[in-house]
């Protein structure tokens, strides 16, 4: 059982052992990956009021990859087919996308972003970027860099084991 840690949540000190560093970088991307849940369902409530974080991340990966296929469209976020499905009858009766016969394969289905999808997505990112920037406008140039050199380095050994890439390639 682990112990909880002392002091502010933000504290940054590694007094004694070595653990103690790692144990701050789990704590930090643990509180980070709450908050990043949260905006997600707040994101997702902007897009509709019934809508589940997992189909606003659908509608991401949907947005950045174009049309796609079921079946790459689960393995992009690491989840199974039927639980896409589900997801994606959920956004297709929104209106949100389409589904039409893949041009490749007449039995596979194409899912797309309709106009109104596009729209709201468009109108939601743009609202989360802005916070986003704001959030960080103090940081300096060097430290942004830095930080995102760190996340990639993590999300790399994420990828190395087994874990899915990065849907916006």
């Amino acid at each position: 059982m682990s112990n909880p840690s002392e002091g502010p949540e933000n504290s940054m000190n590694f007094p004694g052992n070595a653990e103690d560093p790692l144990t701050a970088v789990e704590h930090q991307l643990s509180l980070l990956w709450r908050r990043a849940r949260s905006v997600s369902q707040q994101l997702s409530r902007q897009v509709h009021p019934d809508m589940e974080p997992a189909a606003y991340g659908l509608l991401s990966v949907i947005r950045r990859k174009g049309p796609i296929r079921l079946t790459e469209l689960a393995s992009c976020i690491g989840v199974g087919k039927p639980s896409v499905s589900r997801q994606i009858a959920f956004l297709e009766n929104l209106g949100l996308v389409s589904k039409e016969a893949d041009p490749l394969d007449g039995r596979a289905q194409s899912i797309s972003l309709t106009a109104r999808g596009e729209e709201k997505m468009h109108q939601v990112q743009d609202a989360r970027r802005e916070v986003f920037r704001e959030r960080l406008s103090e940081w300096p140039a060097e430290e942004l860099q830095a930080f995102a050199a760190y996340m990639a380095k993590l999300n790399d050994t994420y990828e190395r084991d087994g874990f899915p890439g990065d849907e916006s390639a």
